[in-house]
C-alpha cells in the first residue's frame, strides 16, 4: 500500500506551485558558499541529513521506550528526550530542506510531504512535551505516539528519496577507474577553458586545458548525476556544473562548493603538462 501512495504523490502536480516557491525560497537562504557546503555536508565528504536525523528519531523513539517501560518513574527523563529530539530537528530540518531545494518534478514532490510529515510530527512531539511539563502525563504519552507513528511514514518516504529515486547518492559510486593510459583525443582538440567530453574504457571524463595544463575528471557530477563536460571553467580553475551549482578543482577533483558533497571521479583525477 505504502508503494503505491508513494507512486500517487509523485504523480500529484498540484503541489508543484507551493514546492517550487518553496524551494525557490530555500535555494536563496542557502545560496551562501558557506551555508550549502555545511548543509550539504561538502566538508565532511558525506552527506549531513541522513546522520542528523538519527537524533531526533532515536530521541523520541527512546521517550516512548520510558513512558512504555517505566511509567511515571520515567517521566522526566522522557520529558527530556522528547526536548532533545525537538532540538535536534533544526539542524536536520536545515539540511534536508537544502538537499530538497535541488531535487525537481515527482521527487520534490515527494520531499514535499516528507517535510509536511516531519514538521507535523514535531509539533505533536512540541505538545507532548508541553503537556508533560504541565503534569499530564498521559496526555504526553499518547501525543509522543502519534508523533513517532508520522514520523515513521517520513522515514518511509525519506528512504524513497534516498534508496529509490538516489537523492544524495554519489552517482559515481560504481564508476569504475581506468589504471592504464588511455587514448581518448588529440592534445590540438583542446581550446583552453573549453571542456571536452571523451570516453576512456567506457567511462565518461572530461578534458580541460586551463592555464598551460591539461586536467581530466569524471564527467559525472556526484551529486545529481549533471554533465560537467557542459560546464563553466573559471580563472579559478574550477569548473561548475550545469545542473545544481556544485563546483569542482579541475586539479584534484574537490568540491569547492555544494550541493555536491564527494570528490568528483573518485579520486582518479589527473593534470598532464
Amino acid at each position: 500500500m505504502l508503494p503505491k501512495l508513494t507512486e500517487e504523490v509523485e504523480g500529484l502536480q498540484a503541489l508543484d506551485g507551493v514546492s517550487q516557491k518553496a524551494a525557490d525560497w530555500v535555494a536563496r537562504a542557502t545560496h551562501p558558499d558557506a551555508i550549502k557546503n555545511a548543509l550539504s555536508g561538502t566538508w565532511l565528504g558525506h552527506p549531513v541529513h541522513p546522520m542528523l536525523t538519527d537524533v531526533p528519531i532515536g530521541a523520541w523513539a527512546m521517550a516512548s521506550v520510558l513512558d512504555v517501560t517505566a511509567g511515571r518513574a520515567g517521566a522526566a527523563s522522557a520529558r527530556r528526550l522528547v526536548g532533545i529530539g525537538l532540538i535536534a530537528t533544526l539542524p536536520a530540518a536545515a539540511s534536508g530542506a537544502s538537499d530538497w531545494s535541488d531535487t525537481y518534478g515527482g521527487t520534490q514532490r515527494v520531499g514535499l510531504v516528507h517535510a509536511v510529515c516531519n514538521v507535523t510530527a514535531s509539533a505533536v512531539q512540541a505538545a507532548s512535551w508541553i503537556a508533560r511539563g504541565r503534569g499530564r502525563h498521559k496526555l504526553g504519552m499518547a501525543l509522543s505516539g502519534v508523533g513517532l507513528g508520522i514520523t515513521a511514514c517520513a522515514a518511509y518516504l525519506g528512504g524513497h528519496l534516498s534508496l529509490i529515486r538516489g537523492v544524495g547518492v554519489n552517482h559515481t559510486a560504481f564508476q569504475q577507474t581506468v589504471p592504464e593510459w588511455t587514448d581518448v583525443a588529440a592534445e590540438s582538440a583542446l581550446s583552453d577553458g573549453e571542456p571536452l567530453r571523451v570516453t576512456a574504457d567506457g567511462v565518461p571524463v572530461l578534458l580541460v586545458r586551463h592555464d598551460g595544463a591539461l586536467y581530466a575528471l569524471s564527467a559525472t557530477c556526484t551529486h545529481a548525476g549533471g554533465p560537467l563536460d557542459e560546464g563553466k571553467v573559471d580563472a579559478a580553475g574550477c569548473i561548475r556544473c550545469p545542473w545544481h551549482g556544485s563546483v569542482f578543482r579541475l586539479e584534484d577533483g574537490s568540491v569547492r562548493r555544494g550541493p555536491a558533497p564527494s570528490t568528483s571521479g573518485c579520486g582518479s583525477t589527473y593534470a598532464l603538462h
